[in-house]
């Protein structure tokens, strides 16, 4: 599985949407869904998907699968 692969299923499985939700227009607070809980809940699996620890800015920032992307390079994982 590669990391692309990765990303769509962390927020898939965190969220509880379907996997063709999930796009780079994806942002926090524009389902149901994606809520200030299920936002813990998507960083823990990021974190524990792709063993990093994202600081609290990246938190904070990550607003979108797209800004997940940008993020998770600055950990050094290419999507």
């Amino acid at each position: 599985m590669d990391n692309n692969e990765k990303l769509t299923n962390a927020f898939s499985e965190s969220l509880g949407i379907e996997r063709h939700l999930v796009t780079d227009k994806l942002t926090y607070n524009t389902i149901p869904q994606w809520d200030s809980t299920a936002h813990m809940v998507l960083i823990a699996e990021l974190e524990n998907v792709f063993d990093v620890m994202l600081d609290t800015d990246d938190i904070i920032d990550l607003s979108s699968v797209a800004q997940a992307k940008i993020i998770l390079q600055k950990y050094d994982i290419s999507i």
